[in-house]
């Protein structure tokens, strides 16, 4: 029997590194097992991701000593950072950094990172159609994680650039459709009349085991991703199909996201405002074909929808 190989799973108990681990778990027939990277090993996460078969192992972005050791034998490693859980571009590149070197002295041979475009590509600092934030950003954590690409490269790591999108579990969590005063219910986006690329969180995941599966075919390479590209209007229609009840589309002005005054919000306004100004490049760079290949199971968000109604039912 051919011994199987490990991949250690940063974020296995998030969204994207869980899809991954779950991914892996449900087929042990693949040739690989999961090391789920965590810093609480005692997590009920964890535990469950323990009780299906992973090795969990406790391991720090902060600390890169700790990530070395965690993929010490380990052929692959997901590489995912969680911007949002502090909002700083700077320690979010330190924790890149601590991951392409923890990859490079570990051996590690094959690494996906989990990235995003940068936005001053398609508009430069002085382009004065959105703020700059920070003094050298358009979008904070899209920008930062690409400048980040070049440490891995830099390390000597293997790795193959895995841009995702906006994934459909933030409608359950804020950005999902709302009643009115008048008992109306709108999704307010803004994404004007343009495509949004959308991707269920699990299935990023079950796209980079799909790498995995092509051993280092896609190694130095750039994968980006989606599940589908719809309007603002097109994903109400799912909406209202799958809820029962009619849901409209707002565009949303890009100024009024800016202002809207929960932290980040400019931020997440400039975010759609390259979102849909850009579309079509950003959408033509996702194949969805191209995905699918490498991960049959992709879903829809139809389907995505009508498995997370109930997320909804409170509207």
């Amino acid at each position: 029997m051919t011994e199987q190989q490990t991949i250690a799973v940063v974020g296995a108990t998030g969204q994207q590194g869980g899809g991954l681990a779950r991914a892996i778990l449900a087929e042990p027939e693949s040739g690989f097992t999961v090391r789920a990277v965590t810093r609480n090993a005692d997590s009920e996460k964890a535990r469950e991701l323990a009780a299906l078969g992973a090795e969990v192992v406790e391991a720090d972005l902060d600390d890169e000593a700790s990530l070395a050791k965690a993929f010490e034998g380990a052929y692959g490693a997901f590489l995912v950072t969680n911007f949002w859980e502090h909002l700083s571009p700077d320690r979010e590149y330190a924790q890149a950094g601590n991951l392409a070197r923890a990859a490079a002295s570990a051996g590690v041979e094959h690494a996906i990172w989990s990235t995003l475009e940068d936005t001053r590509d398609a508009v430069p600092l002085e382009d004065d159609r959105m703020p700059t934030l920070m003094g050298r950003f358009k979008v904070p954590h899209f920008d930062v994680k690409a400048e980040a690409n070049a440490l891995f490269t830099e390390a000597g790591v293997p790795t193959t650039f895995l841009q995702t999108t906006f994934y459909w579990d933030g409608l359950a969590q804020g950005f999902g459709p709302k009643r009115q005063e008048d008992g109306s219910v709108v999704l307010a986006l803004a994404m004007a009349d343009a495509k949004l690329a959308g991707i269920a969180a699990e299935d990023i995941g079950r796209t980079a085991f799909g790498i995995f599966k092509r051993g280092k075919e896609l190694a130095g390479q750039t994968v980006s991703i989606a599940g589908e590209h719809l309007t603002g209007a097109e994903y109400a229609a799912a909406f209202t199909e799958v809820l029962g009840e009619t849901v409209h589309y707002y565009p949303v002005p890009f100024d009024g996201l800016r202002a809207a005054g929960f932290p980040a919000a400019e931020e997440v306004g400039n975010m759609f405002q390259y979102y849909a100004e850009f579309d079509d490049e950003f959408t033509g760079r996702r194949d969805l074909a191209a995905v699918r290949e490498l991960n049959p199971d992709l879903k829809t968000f139809k389907a995505w929808l009508a498995e997370h109604k109930d997320a909804f039912a409170g509207i």
